[in-house]
């Protein structure tokens, strides 16, 4: 089985922000097998389906973007699942928009969601794939720049950056992340 976090905030005010990345990669994931997340459990909403004959769980934390650690360590707790079946899913400002880069280790880079689970999990080693947002303009709140929504102009880039991550997720399954990654991050 693998679980897929997608990092997000919930409520309709965020739903199309650049911080909601990680949530629009697993609608569509789920939208693409027939999966419906919508099980509340372990502060998250849930999906359970097979992807490709394999067991998948979506989980979107409930929990704010800063608290996204305390979801991914009940889902573990609760669940006894192994971090390493876990692929982390979110937004990143060092990362061109429209691109992504996978990784399977390292700091949370700034990110406050990926701080929490660092902090929750005891562990910077898990599987994770980085949607670029890009860096805001200089003089624009960092805060205020990833709780807006995309340009009109950045559409395109967006729906191509969301298929290329549900594309590395789906390939992720059958595949060690190592290959994910030398076919994904180009």
């Amino acid at each position: 089985m693998k679980w897929i976090v997608g990092l997000g905030n919930p409520g309709s005010e965020y739903a199309k922000t650049r911080h909601n990345v990680g949530f629009m990669a697993l609608d569509r994931l789920a939208d693409r097998h027939g999966i419906a997340i919508n099980q509340a459990k372990s502060k998250s909403l849930i999906g359970e389906g097979h992807i490709d004959g394999i067991k998948v769980v979506l989980i979107k934390p409930m929990t704010y973007m800063n608290l996204s650690g305390e979801a991914v360590r009940g889902y573990m707790d609760y669940y006894k699942v192994a971090l390493e079946d876990m692929i982390v899913v979110y937004d990143d400002m060092d990362t061109e928009t429209g691109k992504i880069r996978l990784r399977y280790q390292g700091s949370a880079g700034g990110h406050n969601g990926i701080k929490s689970i660092i902090q929750h999990t005891g562990t910077q080693t898990f599987d994770r794939i980085r949607m670029g947002i890009s860096r805001p303009t200089p003089g624009y709140a960092i805060v205020d720049y990833v709780l807006s929504p995309f340009a009109k102009k950045e559409k395109e880039l967006l729906d191509e950056m969301i298929e290329n991550s549900c594309n590395a997720m789906e390939y992720s399954l059958k595949h060690t992340f190592e290959q994910t990654m030398a076919k994904f991050n180009g």
